[in-house]
């Protein structure tokens, strides 16, 4: 067996992973990452690229935000499951790390002006604590370029991927109104298009693309390795010591060691069929659940911790950050997964279940919708909602996969993604939706939509549902009537944007056995931990704003860096029960 030496193993190659391989990189260790997927950025060049950082320095409104507003907020979301020790060491080093990153690397943010998704719970904020990865030209990876993970191609329009700053995406639904909008869209739409016959894909790229190619970027200047197709088959454990692990690459069976630890950052485990369904409510009743996370996410690293004596406990109310998905039928016979983003915050666009009943304001987080799914539909064979508009909502804003006008519809009704009804009754008979209720449901939706109001759930009173629906559509820019046929639904189902649940860690990333003495020489970080959030999410980049801070502690933890030395204290070190 082959045999290759390091400071630092990491395996995986999501925020987590490689934030925590530049860190160390940059502090002088030797280190390696190893990735078993065939490109590299795992859930993270799939995501929005969206970090929550409170007191960050890209927004101006983050001058005005506190450290003590910011933990009454996380306390209050967090609920049974705060955690005082990882929070503090989150408010503390959040800036820091964005700073680090910022100064030392290839990494750049800029402003967005995401309202926290509860802003009105004590702490809250209407803007200020997210930042967005600046775009990037992914032809500074040279080689590499052709191992970054491409986007989620449900998301992007012939290839081309939006900006999740919602100010890019303005312009694409205004490009037939307004002449800006049309000059703005046609330069994206020239310079794509001569990137593809180029380049084979677009080379500027956004959101979370753009993050963990800067991550990967900077990887390469760190002197650090990036092993794709390298999957890691066991740990090396001695005398209860993780010393390394067994790898796979290129047909050779490798040993590599690792003289300070191996990083676990193999992100969850939201493709594990068996764990997920004993975890998921949906799953446990029959249901289905379509994942748009990576495929690969299948929970090595939690597999791995297990032999090395930790296991992993199924503890938050919710397991995973819900995300309400609809199936997309290819050509082919086969199916893409797209992630309700966007249109449930527009007007004129409501959720009802198969009973014909709305259950949730559909301008909430899609964690927040999905975990209403999942309690309207407790006791159902299966977990899903209708998505139900009109002509005049469809043709504006488009429904799920389902483009605005002037965009075709044809082949969606063709091949039954999108379903249509002269009439509400009509509509329901398409969709099997109890077709009484669902007019009752209209009708009384429409008495107050006339006025402005949503009279059952109250659509449009926050920052957050205001955020990314239609400000021009007047007194109320997430509700309108539902009132010109004909009218058009399309089918919802479970998703996730990854898991909450993971393994239990210190505040420095060690994995922490049952007993919660730390496990010698292994660490987790990004999904593979436990999330700081105890299974809410509280605003926009939850997941990847600890994954990039704990990332960097874990790294300057594993170089032995002055600056984390605190967080090693007995009771700072645990994370609470």
């Amino acid at each position: 067996m082959r045999r290759h030496d390091c400071d630092v193993l990491v395996i995986g190659s999501g925020a987590g992973g490689l934030s925590t391989a530049v860190t160390a990189g940059r502090h002088g260790l030797d280190v390696l990452v190893v990735e078993k997927e065939p490109v590299f950025g795992g859930t993270t060049a799939f995501s929005g690229g969206v970090l929550w950082i409170p007191g960050n320095s890209a927004c101006p409104a983050a001058k005005s935000d506190t450290r003590a507003a910011a933990r009454e907020y996380l306390q209050r979301e967090t609920g049974a499951f705060f955690d005082a020790p990882a929070v503090d060491a989150f408010l503390e080093f959040a800036p820091q790390a964005v700073a680090w990153f910022e100064r030392e690397t290839q990494v750049r943010f800029v402003p967005t002006l995401y309202p926290d998704y509860h802003p009105t719970v004590r702490g809250g904020v209407d803007v200020g604590r997210s930042i967005l990865a600046a775009p990037y030209d992914i032809r500074g990876l040279g080689e590499d370029m052709a191992r970054l993970r491409p986007p989620l191609a449900t998301i992007t329009f012939v290839g081309m991927m939006f900006n999740s700053s919602n100010a890019d995406l303005k312009h694409f639904f205004r490009a037939t109104k307004s002449l800006n909008s049309a000059v703005y869209v046609a330069k994206r739409l020239a310079k794509h298009l001569v990137e593809m016959l180029r380049y084979g894909r677009g080379v500027n790229v956004t959101s979370g693309n753009a993050l963990a190619a800067r991550l990967a970027a900077s990887a390469r200047d760190a002197g650090v390795p990036i092993w794709t197709g390298t999957p890691a088959k066991r740990l090396i454990v001695e005398r209860g010591v993780v010393c390394g692990a067994v790898v796979e690459r290129e047909g050779a069976t490798i040993e590599l060691r690792a003289r300070r630890g191996v990083v676990l950052a193999c992100g969850g485990f939201p493709h594990d069929a068996g764990r997920i369904a004993q975890a998921y409510p949906h799953l446990r009743s029959g249901g289905e659940h379509l994942s748009p996370v990576p495929a690969g996410n299948t929970g090595d690293g939690i597999t791995l911790a297990e032999q090395a004596g930790a296991r992993l406990e199924i503890r938050y109310p919710s397991t995973s950050a819900w995300m309400p998905v609809s199936k997309v039928p290819y050509a082919d016979g086969t199916h893409g997964v797209f992630p309700h983003l966007l249109d449930r915050y527009k007007p004129g666009i409501i959720g009802v279940t198969r009973r014909g009943q709305r259950f949730c304001n559909e301008s909430e987080s899609y964690h927040d919708v999905g975990a209403a799914m999942i309690r309207a539909c407790a006791g159902e064979p299966e977990t899903a909602m209708w998505l139900v508009c009109d002509q005049v909502a469809l043709a504006k804003y488009g429904l799920g996969f389902v483009k605005p006008a002037p965009m075709p519809i044809g082949r969606f009704l063709k091949n039954g993604y999108l379903k249509r009804g002269a009439s509400l009754a009509e509509l329901a008979q398409q969709c099997g939706i109890d077709a009484a209720a669902l007019e009752c449901t209209v009708r009384e939706y429409n008495e107050g939509a006339a006025r402005g109001e949503d009279t059952q759930f109250g659509r449009g009173r926050t920052s957050f549902n205001r955020y990314l629906a239609d400000p021009e559509n007047r007194p109320n820019p997430c509700v309108a009537p539902l009132a010109k046929g004909p009218f058009y639904a399309v089918k919802v189902l479970m998703g996730d944007l990854g898991t909450f649940d993971g393994l239990r860690t210190d505040v420095l990333g060690r994995v922490l056995a049952p007993h919660g003495a730390p496990i010698d020489g292994l660490y987790a970080v990004g999904n593979d931990r436990a999330s700081l959030m105890g299974g809410n999410y509280p605003g926009a980049g939850i997941t990847l704003g600890p994954n990039l801070t704990f990332g960097y502690v874990t790294g300057l933890h594993l170089a032995g860096a002055e600056a984390v030395r605190h967080l090693d204290r007995p009771e700072t070190a645990t994370l609470a029960a």
